[in-house]
């Protein structure tokens, strides 16, 4: 049993040490192993298996962030349901109610962004109103 701040924080401290020395050794490694061939076809950004067309600095339509965050919402959400899962037996039908009413708030809200049209990538969207610049 640790009796001091340096007994307890030693494991961390090698811990951090030995991880900056293998990272630091695979890096050095790789640099002085490593072939050194430049060419072109070497030197161009690459990105998802596809070469790079247009301008780095493209907009983004905010419906691409605004599907992000929600993913992020609904995955979070979702991770509610294992810590259910693990007391559902102890807390029987009270968990289940609780959890039905969970997964309708949520479904409520899935189908509310569903409806305003926010999960529709469709390019021609004749149908949504926009409030003209001014």
């Amino acid at each position: 049993m640790p009796t001091s701040a340096g007994q307890t924080w030693f494991p961390v401290a090698l811990q951090i040490v030995i991880a900056m020395a293998v990272a630091s050794a695979m890096i050095g490694f790789s640099y002085l192993l490593g072939k050194k061939v430049k060419n072109k076809v070497k030197d161009t950004p690459y990105e998802s298996g596809v070469p790079p067309v247009g301008d780095a600095r493209h907009r983004f339509s905010v419906k691409f962030y605004l599907v992000a965050m929600l993913f992020i919402l609904f995955d979070i959400e979702a991770i509610f349901l294992y810590p259910w899962v693990v007391v559902f037996k102890e807390l029987r039908m009270f968990a289940f109610v609780e959890m039905l009413v969970f997964v309708i708030l949520i479904l409520c809200g899935f189908f509310y962004i569903w409806k305003k049209g926010v999960l529709d990538w469709s390019e021609d969207r004749s149908d949504v109103k926009v409030a003209p610049r001014p």
